[in-house]
């Protein structure tokens, strides 16, 4: 038996939540079907556990769980995020998450919950993920995070991370499959009628980020005219009115991107569009967003989103 503690601060996603509690239901109930029992024994722990109670019928709680899973929390900025971290709620959260990372036991989260994570010292040096548009957050205030922003969930140690709230769906399914079994994350995932992403990256609204900076908003502007042409870093920098060294120290802080993925961004947005809006082929797309190869087009959109051009204009056919 798999001991798993949910730890649920008020305030908590509610989508957040009952993802996570109905994933670990729905796994039990499955592989009871087959072997009488299920592998998870859950139990909610923190401010907003009494809540959720009586929806999820928890066990009593245990001594110690073999993983604690930290719903994704309800925070959209700056000021919300370091006020709420104050609360003694959190304060006696970050201490609990401490003491599972001192014990050995895995801790998850996802979304806003990476805050919690690094305030508690459990991302110090480790790769991590959050929401995109938490990322440059997150980067300037804990900047000895390595954040991986092409993948939906990222695991380092016993840490793992995943995106935005609803990525809490593929969070858990990921740890399913890796504490019940592949096949009980895919018997879980038909059940419920989920489907797999592999990144977040084509949901990243580049303009919504660059914005957070004038001089990569216009960097971001002077480029979406011209991404048919040669462009380099340098020519993005001087249109920004900086020297590349600052432009690039700019755009990782608003976007968590380094300047050459800035720019490979801006030409997959445009190129997404142009397949979802017209029956251009994928070689004059490809032409009009800079490349002159079209499977280099190829391999970065399905690097950045999982997606060959062909799938995708499917989808929307």
């Amino acid at each position: 038996m798999i001991e798993i503690e949910v730890l649920i601060l008020a305030g908590s996603s509610p989508s957040s939540v009952a993802l996570t509690l109905e994933l670990l239901a729905t796994a039990n109930q499955l592989a009871a079907r087959r072997a009488g029992g299920g592998p998870f024994r859950v139990w909610a722990s923190g401010s907003g556990a009494e809540a959720w109670s009586a929806v999820m019928g928890a066990a009593a709680p245990g001594a110690r769980p073999d993983l604690v899973i930290v719903p994704g929390l309800a925070l959209t900025d700056a000021e919300a995020i370091e006020r709420r971290l104050q609360d003694p709620d959190m304060q006696s959260a970050a201490a609990r998450l401490a003491w599972a990372r001192d014990e050995g036991i895995e801790v998850a989260t996802s979304c806003s919950g990476a805050f919690l994570l690094a305030r508690a010292g459990l991302l110090d040096g480790r790769r991590a993920t959050t929401s995109w548009w938490l990322a440059p957050l997150l980067a300037r205030m804990h900047p000895d995070i390595e954040l991986v922003m092409d993948e939906l969930i990222v695991r380092d140690g016993g840490v793992t991370t995943a995106g935005a709230a609803m990525a809490q769906m593929d969070l858990m399914l990921s740890l399913v499959a890796r504490l019940g079994g592949a096949s009980l994350a895919a018997r879980c995932s038909r059940y419920l009628l989920m489907d797999e992403r592999r990144s977040q990256s084509r949901y990243m609204a580049l303009s919504y980020l660059a914005a957070a900076d004038d001089h990569v908003a216009r960097a971001e502007a002077w480029a979406r005219g011209r991404l048919d042409q040669d462009l380099k870093v340098a020519d993005l920098a001087a249109a920004a009115g900086l020297a590349p060294r600052t432009f690039a120290r700019r755009v990782e802080r608003a976007t968590a991107l380094s300047p050459i993925r800035f720019l490979q961004r801006m030409r997959i947005e445009a190129a997404t569009d142009l397949i979802e809006t017209t029956r251009l082929p994928v070689e004059e797309i490809a032409r009009r967003v800079g490349y002159a190869d079209p499977s280099a087009l190829r391999r970065i959109m399905q690097r950045d989103g999982g997606l060959r051009p062909s799938h995708m204009r499917r989808a929307t056919a």
